[in-house]
């Protein structure tokens, strides 16, 4: 009698892509409206602030008061802590750019990772079933290295 038994699991597959000039004008391309709309939400954000310190002042009484104060300084607390979250935001958009714009063409980078089921028996290898990766050349999937 044999043993038959398969378990179906769960592994990690690795993602890269092969540097094309397509792929690199398609990243700058989506990283430079990344950080145009962060540029928006930034706009945004310090008129809000203003409108509604603004707001508050028009309703106040002059001389304004401590209540108020400190009213008008926790929204300019949040104003600069929203606005430091865009600004870090923006930052690692600009590196991812400018580090996009130094990729050798034919390199394969990471992309990411994604996820697919295997079967496992008695007898097999673990490690090896373990690692496999696609590559990818504009979309489509040049190669998948490993043990499928």
């Amino acid at each position: 009698m044999e043993d038959s038994k398969q378990l179906l699991l769960k592994r990690p597959i690795n993602v890269k892509v092969i540097v094309t000039p397509r792929w690199k004008d398609e990243v700058q391309d989506q990283l430079q409206k990344q950080i145009n709309q962060l540029d928006q939400q930034l706009q945004q954000l310090e008129m809000q602030g203003q409108r509604a310190i603004a707001d508050i002042q028009q309703q106040s009484l002059q001389p304004l008061t401590t209540q108020v104060q400190q009213q008008i300084e926790s929204i300019q607390s949040q104003v600069n802590q929203k606005k430091s979250q865009l600004l870090e935001q923006k930052n690692k958009s600009l590196q991812q750019l400018q580090q996009s714009q130094t990729l050798e063409l034919e390199q394969e980078i990471y992309q990411g990772q994604m996820e697919s089921f295997f079967r496992l028996e008695k007898g097999d290898n673990l490690v090896q079933k373990l690692q496999v990766e696609i590559v990818v050349r504009d979309g489509v999937v040049e190669e998948i290295r490993g043990e499928i």
